[in-house]
């Protein structure tokens, strides 16, 4: 938040009054500095750039179509959830060698609008979803490319409603059941399977749990290795965490440095996800006080928003 500063008792935008931004296009607004995303993206980007990797933004942190052009004018992928996520992403200018299209609920449409627009690969859930898309790339005479999102069982110590790596979990293919399913994809015709996905939660303030999920990660990467499986990319999901109120995420930095020791000498491009870390602490709701109401046990102000 270092471009939203108070000078007096007036709050700035980078250099700009926000009162005169409200005045001009009136409230409520969300109101978010350039600089800042700019900032937060680069510092994420430059701590991996000891080894080969991509960035591919989290559009469900935020869709706005004029924040997704900002990202992907700095060369940032998509990381999408939706048909919907994907023709945003396209239509604000990404390339689509840098989407990875993940979630439980791929639709047939939404499958088959991917391979169109020939995005990088499909982060795979089911064994069912899996042959679902088989099916649709031999349809349309081609090949999709797969990573399967393996569940690790892994308790990343976030909220209930936004952990995603645990067993009981709905995410994912799980760690035990992981080398069958990438055996029987390989044995499809019209998939590709170059890739391991994972992802175990979001607002994650502890390095822990990412350390412990990559670990899991090589290991089925080496076996799939012995097994002559062609595996070129490892998504690592996003899910790291901002302050709120008092606490204390890791920086960019040593989130990197943490997942770099874990990957040692293997010849692998990071997938990575980032969505609050670069979104959540670079903007501000601006609203108008419209009454202040006083009551014998509290005051209240009422706004527009």
């Amino acid at each position: 938040m270092n471009e939203f500063q108070y000078k007096g008792r007036q709050l700035y935008c980078e250099e700009v009054p926000v009162r005169k931004i409200a005045e001009k296009l009136g409230t409520p607004l969300y109101l978010y500095s350039c600089k800042t995303i700019e900032y937060h993206y680069k510092s994420f980007d430059s701590a991996f750039n000891s080894v080969p990797h991509i960035v591919s933004y989290s559009v469900k942190a935020n869709s706005n179509l004029a924040i997704l052009r900002t990202l992907f004018s700095f060369g940032c992928g998509a990381d999408v959830v939706s048909g919907g996520e994907l023709y945003r992403a396209l239509h604000a200018g990404v390339n689509p060698k840098k989407v990875v299209f993940s979630g439980v609920g791929k639709t047939v449409e939404e499958m088959e609008m991917a391979i169109e627009a020939g995005i990088l690969m499909f982060n795979i859930e089911s064994a069912q979803e899996m042959r679902l898309l088989n099916d649709i790339a031999g349809k349309m005479r081609t090949r999709a490319p797969i990573s399967l999102r393996v569940n690790p069982n892994i308790d990343a110590g976030t909220h209930p409603y936004i952990s995603t790596g645990l067993k009981e979990n709905k995410f994912g293919i799980p760690v035990e059941m992981s080398l069958r399913v990438y055996r029987e994809a390989r044995g499809l015709k019209h998939l590709n399977v170059i890739g391991i996905d994972c992802h175990i939660g979001s607002q994650i303030t502890d390095l822990d749990p990412f350390v412990s999920a990559l670990r899991t990660l090589i290991k089925l990467l080496r076996n799939l290795r012995k097994e002559k499986c062609n595996v070129k990319y490892l998504d690592v999901g996003g899910g790291l965490g901002i302050s709120y109120n008092n606490e204390t995420p890791p920086d960019p930095r040593d989130y990197a440095e943490a997942l770099i020791s874990g990957l040692g000498d293997e010849d692998i491009t990071l997938i990575l996800e980032p969505g609050r870390v670069l979104m959540g602490n670079a903007g501000v709701l601006v609203s108008r006080v419209l009454y202040d109401k006083d009551t014998p046990s509290k005051k209240f102000i009422i706004v527009d928003a």
